[in-house]
């Protein structure tokens, strides 16, 4: 694989290659150019994830017609085909080379889709929601029931902003979430529950269950299972699948209205 972004830089095919680096015995993320490509021989390949596709948008929207490669496991192809569809990324300036998915985590309950879900018979937490629970268990709960464990996980919040930080999907340039007309700006915790819940909502359509969210959270909320049950209702409405491909038109949420959005928006 060195040999090939090697390969990739020197003809010019791309500009820049995003990987990882071992730095003092850790993997991050990093730049490497045709001017740094001694640093390939720090070329991490094992258990790192970070969202590169991210950082691919930001460069994009300073540059647009910067040459980027990076490395891609399945989450990172379905992020960016969800930045395509929204205009951030053009595919003729994206070059990858494909990872095996094999994800490491932080958490033993992040995995990847394809992987076989959790065994049945758990025996389920008396309060909250379990990160190992799927969309259909949670509605086993009564209505007022479901409502107060989500509740309990909400308040957990301590408003830190790392969901939306390490989304590889959120690029908007003004963040509803720090509106300090719908969100109050100062307070800990938020207002329980509007912060996830409108977060939530703009998940609808966009979300690649990369679980990078919940990898980030430091109170441990659900927050996967979370944008799972959304993005089932938006597949079981709409027949939308997120991420499958970069010709599908993007999802757009609009109060209680949903529609199906064909308009570029301009790059973040």
């Amino acid at each position: 694989m060195t040999d090939q972004i090697r390969k990739m830089l020197n003809s010019g095919k791309i500009d820049i290659f995003l990987a990882y680096k071992s730095t003092a015995g850790h993997p991050l993320p990093h730049a490497f150019t045709r001017e740094n490509l001694d640093d390939l021989e720090d070329l991490h390949l094992g258990a790192a994830r970070y969202p590169l596709e991210k950082i691919a948008a930001g460069l994009a929207g300073k540059n647009p017609n910067l040459k980027i490669g990076l490395l891609a496991r399945d989450c990172t192809q379905r992020a960016l085909n969800v930045l395509t569809v929204w205009h951030q990324l053009k595919p003729a300036t994206i070059e990858v080379i494909n990872l095996n998915c094999c994800p490491s985590s932080l958490k033993d309950h992040v995995d990847c889709t394809y992987l076989s879900p959790p065994a049945a018979g758990r025996v389920k937490k008396q309060i909250g929601i379990d990160n190992n629970f799927t969309p259909q268990e949670t509605e086993s709960f009564n209505h007022q029931e479901r409502f107060d464990r989500w509740t309990y996980e909400f308040q957990k919040c301590i408003k830190c902003y790392g969901c939306r930080d390490i989304c590889p999907v959120c690029f908007c340039t003004e963040c509803s979430l720090e509106h300090k007309d719908l969100i109050g700006t100062g307070s800990l915790p938020p207002e329980v529950p509007i912060f996830h819940l409108v977060r939530a909502v703009h998940m609808a359509g966009r979300c690649v269950d990369c679980g990078l969210c919940e990898e980030a959270c430091p109170a441990d909320i659900p927050l996967r299972l979370l944008y799972r049950k959304v993005n089932d209702i938006v597949t079981e409405l709409f027949d939308y699948r997120t991420g499958v491909s970069d010709g599908q038109a993007p999802l757009q949420v609009l109060g209680e209205k949903v529609m199906l959005e064909t308009k570029p928006i301009e790059a973040a």
